[in-house]
């Protein structure tokens, strides 16, 4: 398996154009035993709803098994998958939903022959993504050592001790590290569905696609927001109002005080239930919406980057910079460049 994980570290990105019919981007899901029906069936709704402006699929998606035979779910049925390891080797991204079935990949042991030679013939600089526990499969075949990665947060100590060389991050709902991607449980594999399909035609489609798919087209947080925590009484205050009222003034300063203010809370508590309830601080959180905004401007329309700067409450375009440069590694133009190609500087 490590030749395959350095060709997948050093390979040019070969998404596009796609291998699937009509050159479309051919995603092979692989369907493992005791495979959860919800989690093998996020990618086909999630990519089969990513349709161009003429309606036109932009995804083929198909569903495989590592020696093309039927497998089993963990849910009574069996699926008699489409394809075979061949899908593999054609894929442009292949992704993974968990399997609970191969007990001894908690405790680090090997994968069973056939999964690991059909994962040996995947082509070098294809994408690869798990969906959940998905990132066990991954990481026995040595593709997440010395790498960024998550897991379901209940998984992420076992995972640990099984995986020591991974970089495991629990606190997330997903970790983009380029050429192979993982998410954490259940849901989180369709925000990162959608964040896949942003990254390949940006975010007009992705909001197509989540409109169908009747979900947000970004969620904000991790999974920190989704551990152990109660749902908050009716009589007690929450800061949602506060929240939606913050979003309508992005262009415009908004202080922590203001924001405990319109939440009739004082300072303390109010960055104490925020935190609760969000899983960042109120400053971390309205940072995150304003480059959400400024994201979907430079994407999304040819405003100078200083009026996008203005609009997403950054006030000026160095301090767009600053900040895209901290979160995302690149400049405004350079974004911008990666959805529309032929904008000017």
């Amino acid at each position: 398996m490590g030749d395959l994980r350095e060709n997948h570290e050093h390979a040019e990105d070969t998404t596009r154009p796609g291998n699937g019919t009509d050159g479309r981007h051919l995603v092979a899901v692989l369907a493992l035993p005791g495979f959860p029906p919800f989690e093998l069936g996020i990618p086909s709704r999630v990519f089969g709803s990513a349709v161009d402006d003429d309606g036109e699929a932009l995804y083929e998606v198909v569903v495989c098994t590592a020696d093309g035979a039927p497998v089993a779910s963990d849910s009574g049925f069996t699926l008699q998958p489409a394809a075979g390891p061949e899908a593999l080797a054609a894929a442009d991204t292949v992704i993974v939903p968990p399997t609970h079935a191969m007990p001894e990949l908690a405790r680090g042991g090997p994968l069973p022959p056939a999964v690991a030679e059909a994962i040996a013939g995947i082509r070098p600089g294809t994408r690869l993504v798990s969906i959940c526990s998905g990132s066990y499969v991954l990481a026995a075949a040595g593709l997440l050592d010395d790498r960024p990665a998550t897991t379901h947060w209940n998984l992420a100590e076992e995972f640990r001790r099984a995986y020591p060389r991974v970089r495991i991050d629990e606190d997330v709902l997903f970790v983009d590290d380029g050429d192979v991607l993982t998410s954490a449980g259940v849901s989180a594999g369709v925000d990162l569905c959608l964040h896949l399909i942003r990254r390949d035609h940006g975010v007009a489609v992705t909001n197509r696609a989540a409109r169908m798919c009747v979900v947000p087209p970004w969620r904000d947080g991790g999974q920190a927001q989704f551990i152990d925590r109660p749902v908050p009484e009716p009589t007690v205050a929450t800061t949602t109002a506060t929240r939606a009222w913050a979003l309508e003034r992005l262009a415009e300063p908004v202080s922590l005080a203001e924001l405990a203010a319109h939440a009739r809370m004082s300072l303390r508590t109010f960055t104490r239930r925020f935190r609760d309830e969000v899983g960042m601080t109120p400053v971390q959180w309205l940072t995150a919406q304003r480059l959400e905004t400024a994201r979907h401007l430079l994407e999304s329309s040819d405003l100078p980057v200083d009026l996008v700067a203005h609009r997403s409450g950054f006030g000026s375009a160095n301090s767009l910079r600053q900040h895209m440069r901290a979160s995302l590694g690149v400049s405004p133009i350079a974004y911008r460049r990666t959805f529309q190609p032929a904008a000017p500087a």
